[in-house]
């Protein structure tokens, strides 16, 4: 397909709609490969750092500081322009985006090639009470809401003399068995097992964790030996795994699950899925039944001159495994993205493009601290060595230097030092102690 560009007085904007894992290695590339004055690239996102999202869970649990899991996008990108903004609509036609800033009117950005980036988001079902009581784990700021919660929840049980509210506080339920469910729960419940030693009240037996999965087993990612490893790893330490099991309402945290089972709680994490970004539906761009971007072996978006896509947003064949579509994983997005820059600059350049073709090495998983399970090249490894492996795969997978270094001192002070089990949940209302002061109630906090 030939490129065609109206305006061929200034240098052709490449415009990359989102700053993830796609968006910003993606601009890390061009930034690299792309000659002074051959190309303007330009990043639009909400927000202005790209989340390391493998690293969720550890930040939950206090292993890593939150802020060590993100990539400033600007100190990064240097000489690339980011927009903090969203991205209302794609006219690719006359190759515009309706941009929506943090703050102010909509405007319309022009541009001459773009990327859609946009990830995806959590994928939700009309459940009773979920959309009130639930809380997901795609981003930081969710992540440092769960480890407070939790630490305030031993808290609360701690101190109060009603047996329902110490009950609820002390339920902890989790839904989705993959991933992100299964690290988040283990790593949570890892750290709230170690901070019940401070607690007069409070005993690790006391508390009751719930895994809900639809499907016949957990962490599919790393097959079925080390799934029912996994299983019984979390079974031995008293979590509750329901598998074939899903949740019907959740309503005032009255969790009902199909099989029967009702009880109380105040905590109940989502991880059941991912979609596409429903961004998608507002561009003129071919999407598949599951409102993908379709695109094409070498990434750009199928029929379409100009425009690419790659990650969770977008269905690319898997030539490893004809018939079937990329999985929507860090490995891939990362990769892709790699692939992705070289395409586009092959194009400026008048070369022919690549397919991208990705050779899965294997799968590694966290299930707490010193825990986990891997499969490498066919080699399935347990305990200690898995987890050692996890860490050190995603600590040479997250992108600068300073993030690398800052996450292995993160490891380093927690090896020597106990972990920091305070809850900072008043962060949630920061404004909450000035306003009652302000206002001159009794209780307010001094």
């Amino acid at each position: 397909m030939t490129r065609v560009r109206s305006d061929l007085s200034t240098p052709p904007r490449i415009l990359i709609v989102g700053g993830g894992y796609v968006g910003l290695y993606t601009a890390m590339r061009l930034q690299k490969l792309l000659r002074r004055g051959e190309a303007s690239v330009t990043v639009i996102d909400p927000r202005s750092y790209m989340t390391y999202q493998p690293f969720l869970p550890e930040a939950a649990a206090g292993s890593i500081q939150p802020r060590h899991t993100v990539v400033p996008l600007r100190p990064t990108l240097k000489g690339v322009e980011v927009i903090a903004g969203s991205v209302r609509r794609v006219r690719h036609a006359d190759k515009v985006v309706v941009v929506q800033p943090l703050e102010g009117e909509t405007y319309e950005l022009a541009y001459d090639v773009v990327v859609m980036a946009v990830g995806s988001v959590s994928r939700t079902l009309p459940i009773p009470g979920l959309a009130e009581w639930g809380t997901g784990f795609k981003n930081v700021e969710e992540a440092i809401q769960l480890r407070n919660r939790v630490i305030e929840c031993l808290d609360i049980a701690e101190s109060t003399r009603d047996e329902t509210i110490r009950t609820r506080n002390l339920t902890f339920v989790g839904v989705g068995g993959g991933y992100a469910g299964v690290e988040a729960l283990a790593e949570l419940e890892d750290m709230a097992r170690y901070a019940s030693r401070y607690y007069r009240n409070v005993d690790a037996s006391d508390m009751r964790w719930v895994l809900v999965e639809a499907s016949d087993r957990i962490l599919p990612e790393v097959g079925p030996t080390l799934g029912l490893y996994a299983l019984d790893q979390l079974r031995g330490r008293g979590i509750d795994v329901r598998l074939n099991t899903r949740l019907v309402s959740c309503v005032e945290g009255n969790i009902v699950l199909d099989d029967g089972t009702e009880f109380q709680s105040d905590t109940l994490i989502w991880t059941a899925g991912v979609k596409a970004h429903p961004i998608l539906g507002s561009t003129d761009f071919p999407v598949d039944a599951q409102g993908r971007l379709t695109c094409g072996t070498d990434l750009r978006v199928d029929g379409v001159v100009d425009a690419w896509g790659a990650g969770d947003a977008s269905a690319v064949p898997d030539l490893t495994a004809p018939g079937k579509f990329c999985s929507p994983s860090a490995q891939h997005a990362v990769r892709q993205a790699k692939v992705l820059a070289d395409n586009i600059v092959a194009v400026l350049r008048d070369r022919p493009t690549k397919p991208y073709r990705h050779k899965n090495s294997g799968s590694v998983a966290s299930l707490g601290l010193h825990k986990g399970a891997a499969q490498v090249f066919g080699i399935r490894v347990r305990g200690f060595p898995a987890w050692f492996m996890h860490r050190t795969y995603h600590m040479s997978r997250i992108p600068t230097l300073g993030r690398k270094v800052a996450v292995v001192t993160d490891w380093t002070l927690a090896f020597f030092f106990r972990r920091d089990v305070t809850s900072l949940w008043g962060m949630h209302e920061p404004f909450r102690a000035f306003e009652s002061a302000a206002r001159g109630d009794d209780d307010a906090e001094s």
